[in-house]
């Protein structure tokens, strides 16, 4: 992280930089990754050498742009790093990243700007983030569920157990925002297994230890029926807070179809 700030500061094709990531958070340790946004002027974008820059930062073994177009670096010590190159005029990306939650310590990360309009946008992710606990992220998620849930089912019960694990996992994601949100902790709201162990109560993740299996056709049905279950109660948690579409009968007709 050093070499990054001494080499940010020193090239004057970089009008901006700031990092984020765990270490913004006070989350950073020897796992985690070095993730950064540099803003490049406009007139040196074109010309500039992404893997020559990150090759001063550090040797590495790897170094390829991931589908969203993010140059990931693996280092020769095993470090992963993420950067975003971009352009100067690219930097009112900045305010929408509140959207997602994130929130940094703009006192625990590096900036860098020539401009003075990076602290700017910056300034625009502080309060708080966006509320999660409504009743349109609740009735999407049961509705997602549902879905996912009998489309596995019914895979399951053709006898494609992978394409069936692979909805399990998708659906594995609904029910951790369904517990997040009735234990109204929900600032991991996208990266909704981070911090997993610490941030839910004991008894709600051996619940969901019980959701999950390998590609064993009697582990996936376990699976899909203590899914089932886990969301059959938590569905009956949040409807004292939310008006629900889908209705306790029908997630058990969803439970009788499964013995069929």
């Amino acid at each position: 992280m050093a070499r990054v700030k001494e080499l940010v500061q020193s090239d004057e094709r970089i009008s901006a930089c700031m990092m984020y990531g765990s270490f913004t958070k006070g989350e950073g340790d020897q796992y985690s990754d070095i993730e950064y946004y540099v803003f490049l002027k406009d007139d040196t974008i074109s010309t500039f050498d992404s893997a020559k820059w990150l090759n001063e930062v550090a040797s590495y073994t790897l170094l390829y742009q991931n589908e969203y177009g993010t140059e990931v670096v693996i280092f020769e010590n095993l470090i992963r790093g993420e950067f975003h190159f971009l352009s100067e005029n690219e930097m009112n990306i900045i305010p929408s990243f509140k959207e997602s939650g994130y929130i940094p310590d703009t006192k625990a990360m590096f900036i860098y700007d020539e401009t003075g309009q990076l602290e700017l946008y910056l300034s625009e992710l502080e309060g708080p983030g966006p509320n999660r606990l409504t009743e349109e992220n609740v009735n999407f998620l049961l509705n997602n569920f549902s879905n996912l849930w009998l489309m596995g089912i019914n895979v399951l019960k053709r006898g494609e157990n992978a394409r069936s694990l692979e909805l399990l996992s998708q659906l594995q994601k609904n029910i951790l925002q369904l517990i997040r949100i009735a234990e109204e902790n929900a600032d991991n709201w996208f990266n909704m297994t981070k911090n997993l162990e610490k941030e839910i109560r004991p008894e709600n993740y051996e619940k969901f230890k019980k959701t999950t299996a390998r590609l064993n056709e009697l582990e996936l049905y376990e699976a899909y029926k203590n899914s089932l279950l886990l969301v059959m109660e938590l569905r009956n948690l949040v409807e004292k807070q939310y008006q629900l579409t889908i209705s306790d009968d029908f997630l058990g007709k969803l439970f009788n179809y499964m013995n069929e």
